[in-house]
Protein backbone atom coordinates (compact mmCIF):
# COMPACT_ATOMS: atom_id res chain seq x y z
CA UNK A 1 0.00 0.00 0.00
CA UNK A 2 1.60 3.33 -0.58
CA UNK A 3 1.69 6.35 1.19
CA UNK A 4 -1.14 8.62 0.62
CA UNK A 5 -0.91 12.60 0.21
CA UNK A 6 -2.86 15.33 -0.40
CA UNK A 7 -0.61 18.48 -0.32
CA UNK A 8 2.30 19.51 -1.39
CA UNK A 9 5.33 17.69 0.73
CA UNK A 10 7.63 19.88 3.37
CA UNK A 11 11.44 19.60 2.03
CA UNK A 12 13.12 19.23 5.31
CA UNK A 13 16.91 19.07 5.65
CA UNK A 14 17.20 15.21 7.48
CA UNK A 15 20.51 14.51 8.89
CA UNK A 16 21.50 11.02 10.97
CA UNK A 17 23.80 10.53 14.00
CA UNK A 18 24.35 7.14 15.53
CA UNK A 19 25.86 6.97 19.15
CA UNK A 20 26.19 3.39 21.80
CA UNK A 21 23.74 2.04 19.46
CA UNK A 22 21.00 4.41 19.32
CA UNK A 23 20.60 6.01 16.08
CA UNK A 24 18.89 10.08 15.83
CA UNK A 25 16.86 11.63 13.88
CA UNK A 26 18.11 15.19 13.04
CA UNK A 27 16.44 18.18 10.90
CA UNK A 28 19.83 20.08 9.84
CA UNK A 29 20.06 21.49 13.47
CA UNK A 30 21.78 19.09 17.00
CA UNK A 31 18.00 19.13 18.40
CA UNK A 32 17.13 15.29 18.14
CA UNK A 33 13.73 14.86 16.22
CA UNK A 34 13.57 10.84 17.38
CA UNK A 35 15.85 8.04 18.20
CA UNK A 36 15.62 4.17 17.84
CA UNK A 37 17.80 1.68 19.78
CA UNK A 38 19.19 -0.01 16.76
CA UNK A 39 18.85 -3.52 18.35
CA UNK A 40 15.79 -3.24 19.62
CA UNK A 41 13.70 -0.77 17.37
CA UNK A 42 10.32 -0.87 19.41
CA UNK A 43 11.86 -0.11 22.52
CA UNK A 44 11.11 3.30 23.32
CA UNK A 45 14.41 5.41 23.80
CA UNK A 46 13.54 8.84 24.90
CA UNK A 47 11.68 9.85 28.20
CA UNK A 48 9.17 12.08 27.01
CA UNK A 49 8.06 9.36 24.34
CA UNK A 50 7.50 7.30 26.68
CA UNK A 51 5.48 9.49 28.62
CA UNK A 52 3.29 10.11 25.90
CA UNK A 53 2.29 7.04 26.56
CA UNK A 54 0.80 7.77 29.81
CA UNK A 55 -2.86 7.58 28.39
CA UNK A 56 -2.60 3.73 28.87
CA UNK A 57 -3.05 4.28 32.88
CA UNK A 58 -6.38 5.38 32.01
CA UNK A 59 -7.70 3.83 28.37
CA UNK A 60 -7.10 0.86 26.88
CA UNK A 61 -6.15 0.70 23.37
CA UNK A 62 -8.62 2.26 21.17
CA UNK A 63 -9.59 0.88 17.59
CA UNK A 64 -8.27 3.66 16.11
CA UNK A 65 -4.92 6.35 17.05
CA UNK A 66 -3.89 8.89 15.01
CA UNK A 67 -0.57 10.30 15.31
CA UNK A 68 0.28 13.45 14.45
CA UNK A 69 4.08 13.95 13.40
CA UNK A 70 6.10 11.03 12.54
CA UNK A 71 9.69 11.89 13.89
CA UNK A 72 11.90 8.82 14.09
CA UNK A 73 8.48 6.20 14.26
CA UNK A 74 8.50 5.38 17.83
CA UNK A 75 5.23 5.50 18.93
CA UNK A 76 4.20 4.39 15.68
CA UNK A 77 6.01 1.15 15.90
CA UNK A 78 5.32 0.50 19.17
CA UNK A 79 1.49 0.74 18.17
CA UNK A 80 2.21 -1.44 15.47
CA UNK A 81 3.39 -4.00 16.75
CA UNK A 82 1.78 -4.12 20.80
CA UNK A 83 -2.07 -3.04 19.60
CA UNK A 84 -3.32 -5.56 17.38
CA UNK A 85 -6.53 -4.48 17.95
CA UNK A 86 -6.20 -0.96 16.84
CA UNK A 87 -5.38 0.84 13.30
CA UNK A 88 -2.91 3.61 13.55
CA UNK A 89 -3.26 6.74 11.44
CA UNK A 90 0.37 8.75 10.89
CA UNK A 91 -0.23 12.58 9.42
CA UNK A 92 3.63 13.56 8.51
CA UNK A 93 3.88 16.68 6.20
CA UNK A 94 7.43 15.72 4.88
CA UNK A 95 7.80 12.62 2.45
CA UNK A 96 11.58 12.95 3.05
CA UNK A 97 10.94 11.97 6.91
CA UNK A 98 8.41 9.14 6.00
CA UNK A 99 11.14 7.64 3.28
CA UNK A 100 13.96 8.09 5.86
CA UNK A 101 12.05 6.62 8.78
CA UNK A 102 11.57 3.47 6.33
CA UNK A 103 15.29 3.10 5.20
CA UNK A 104 16.72 4.29 8.71
CA UNK A 105 13.98 3.74 11.37
CA UNK A 106 12.41 0.30 10.79
CA UNK A 107 8.92 2.09 9.92
CA UNK A 108 6.68 -1.10 8.62
CA UNK A 109 5.07 -0.67 5.49
CA UNK A 110 1.26 0.96 5.22
CA UNK A 111 -0.92 -2.22 5.66
CA UNK A 112 -4.53 -2.75 7.28
CA UNK A 113 -3.58 -1.41 10.20
CA UNK A 114 -1.33 1.49 9.58
CA UNK A 115 -1.83 4.17 7.56
CA UNK A 116 0.82 6.52 6.12
CA UNK A 117 -0.42 10.04 5.31
CA UNK A 118 1.82 12.76 3.67
CA UNK A 119 -0.20 15.63 5.10
CA UNK A 120 -0.58 18.53 7.13
CA UNK A 121 -1.51 17.94 10.50
CA UNK A 122 -3.54 20.96 10.59
CA UNK A 123 -5.70 20.35 7.48
CA UNK A 124 -6.03 17.12 8.03
CA UNK A 125 -8.13 17.11 12.05
CA UNK A 126 -9.72 20.20 9.93
CA UNK A 127 -11.29 17.94 7.92
CA UNK A 128 -11.70 14.64 10.34
CA UNK A 129 -15.14 13.51 10.43
CA UNK A 130 -17.14 15.32 12.48
CA UNK A 131 -18.57 12.35 14.33
CA UNK A 132 -15.28 11.68 16.18
CA UNK A 133 -12.83 9.20 15.08
CA UNK A 134 -10.07 8.33 17.65
CA UNK A 135 -9.43 7.34 20.51
CA UNK A 136 -6.11 8.73 21.40
CA UNK A 137 -4.84 11.78 19.20
CA UNK A 138 -0.60 12.08 19.98
CA UNK A 139 0.38 15.39 19.16
CA UNK A 140 4.47 15.77 18.44
CA UNK A 141 4.74 18.27 15.86
CA UNK A 142 7.81 20.13 16.02
CA UNK A 143 10.33 21.94 13.58
CA UNK A 144 13.88 21.83 12.68
CA UNK A 145 14.51 24.42 15.65
CA UNK A 146 11.96 22.08 17.85
CA UNK A 147 11.56 24.67 20.24
CA UNK A 148 7.57 24.77 20.00
CA UNK A 149 4.55 22.82 18.39
CA UNK A 150 4.18 24.07 14.51
CA UNK A 151 0.25 23.48 15.47
CA UNK A 152 -1.00 25.11 18.17
CA UNK A 153 -3.87 27.47 17.74
CA UNK A 154 -7.40 27.41 19.46
CA UNK A 155 -8.75 25.90 16.05
CA UNK A 156 -6.48 22.92 16.02
CA UNK A 157 -6.85 21.78 19.20
CA UNK A 158 -10.68 22.31 18.37
CA UNK A 159 -10.60 20.23 15.66
CA UNK A 160 -8.55 17.48 17.35
CA UNK A 161 -11.33 17.11 20.14
CA UNK A 162 -13.65 17.04 17.91
CA UNK A 163 -11.87 14.20 15.75
CA UNK A 164 -12.14 12.59 19.13
CA UNK A 165 -14.31 9.66 20.20
CA UNK A 166 -16.76 10.65 22.65
CA UNK A 167 -14.26 8.68 25.33
CA UNK A 168 -10.80 10.07 24.14
CA UNK A 169 -7.34 11.25 25.42
CA UNK A 170 -5.34 13.97 23.01
CA UNK A 171 -1.76 14.04 24.44
CA UNK A 172 1.05 17.18 23.69
CA UNK A 173 4.19 16.98 23.73
CA UNK A 174 5.22 20.77 25.21
CA UNK A 175 8.21 22.32 25.39
CA UNK A 176 8.40 23.63 29.40
CA UNK A 177 11.77 26.07 28.83
CA UNK A 178 9.82 27.95 25.36
CA UNK A 179 6.83 30.57 26.05
CA UNK A 180 4.67 28.81 23.51
CA UNK A 181 4.57 26.63 27.09
CA UNK A 182 1.75 28.74 28.47
CA UNK A 183 -0.09 29.50 25.67
CA UNK A 184 -0.46 26.11 24.21
CA UNK A 185 -1.43 25.23 28.28
CA UNK A 186 -4.32 27.88 28.51
CA UNK A 187 -5.87 26.21 24.75
CA UNK A 188 -6.33 23.19 25.65
CA UNK A 189 -7.59 24.42 29.06
CA UNK A 190 -10.38 26.03 27.32
CA UNK A 191 -10.61 23.52 24.89
CA UNK A 192 -11.00 20.09 26.97
CA UNK A 193 -12.80 22.21 29.57
CA UNK A 194 -10.07 22.30 32.59
CA UNK A 195 -9.86 18.33 32.02
CA UNK A 196 -5.92 17.82 31.55
CA UNK A 197 -2.94 16.77 33.17
CA UNK A 198 0.42 17.84 32.89
CA UNK A 199 3.19 15.40 33.59
CA UNK A 200 6.16 17.51 34.94
CA UNK A 201 9.18 18.41 32.72
CA UNK A 202 11.60 15.20 32.17
CA UNK A 203 15.19 16.18 31.80
CA UNK A 204 15.00 17.80 28.42
CA UNK A 205 12.48 19.99 29.24
CA UNK A 206 9.42 18.47 27.26
CA UNK A 207 6.26 18.29 29.25
CA UNK A 208 3.33 15.82 28.36
CA UNK A 209 -0.15 16.87 28.22
CA UNK A 210 -3.22 14.79 28.54
CA UNK A 211 -6.53 16.32 27.32
CA UNK A 212 -9.51 14.46 28.12
CA UNK A 213 -12.97 14.13 26.39
CA UNK A 214 -15.48 12.01 27.87
CA UNK A 215 -17.57 11.97 30.71
CA UNK A 216 -15.58 12.84 34.33
CA UNK A 217 -13.29 10.61 35.51
CA UNK A 218 -12.56 9.60 39.23
CA UNK A 219 -9.62 6.89 39.76
CA UNK A 220 -8.88 5.75 43.33
CA UNK A 221 -5.11 6.76 43.44
CA UNK A 222 -4.44 2.73 44.41
CA UNK A 223 -6.36 1.76 41.57
CA UNK A 224 -3.95 3.92 39.50
CA UNK A 225 -0.92 2.59 41.20
CA UNK A 226 -2.33 -0.94 40.30
CA UNK A 227 -2.38 0.20 36.65
CA UNK A 228 0.51 1.85 36.65
CA UNK A 229 1.88 -1.55 37.88
CA UNK A 230 0.51 -3.22 34.62
CA UNK A 231 1.88 -1.17 32.47
CA UNK A 232 5.64 -1.08 34.10
CA UNK A 233 5.12 -5.21 33.66
CA UNK A 234 4.07 -4.75 29.65
CA UNK A 235 6.50 -1.99 28.97
CA UNK A 236 9.09 -1.63 31.10
CA UNK A 237 8.26 1.84 31.59
CA UNK A 238 8.57 3.82 34.85
CA UNK A 239 4.46 4.21 35.28
CA UNK A 240 4.39 4.25 38.74
CA UNK A 241 6.50 7.61 38.83
CA UNK A 242 4.00 9.01 36.36
CA UNK A 243 1.30 8.61 38.65
CA UNK A 244 3.50 10.08 42.23
CA UNK A 245 4.05 12.83 39.92
CA UNK A 246 0.23 13.40 39.09
CA UNK A 247 -0.80 13.21 42.39
CA UNK A 248 1.87 15.40 43.64
CA UNK A 249 0.11 17.79 41.23
CA UNK A 250 -3.43 16.96 42.53
CA UNK A 251 -4.06 16.01 46.08
CA UNK A 252 -6.93 14.27 47.15
CA UNK A 253 -7.57 10.70 47.88
CA UNK A 254 -8.96 10.49 44.08
CA UNK A 255 -7.57 11.49 40.72
CA UNK A 256 -10.33 13.02 38.77
CA UNK A 257 -10.19 15.27 35.67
Amino acid sequence: MSVAGRHRPVSVPITLSESEGVRCLHFGTPWVQGAMLVAQPQVLVLEYIQRMMAWLLFLHPPAEILQLGLGAGSLTRLAHRRFRRSRVTVVEASRDVIDVCHACFALPPADERLRLRCDDAQRFVARADASGRYGVIQIDLYDADARGPTCDSLAFYQDCRRALTDVGVCVVNLFGRHASYRRNLARLNRVFQGRILALPAGTAGNIVVLAFKGPPLSVAWPALRERAAVVDRHFGWPAGQWVNAIRQARPGERCAV
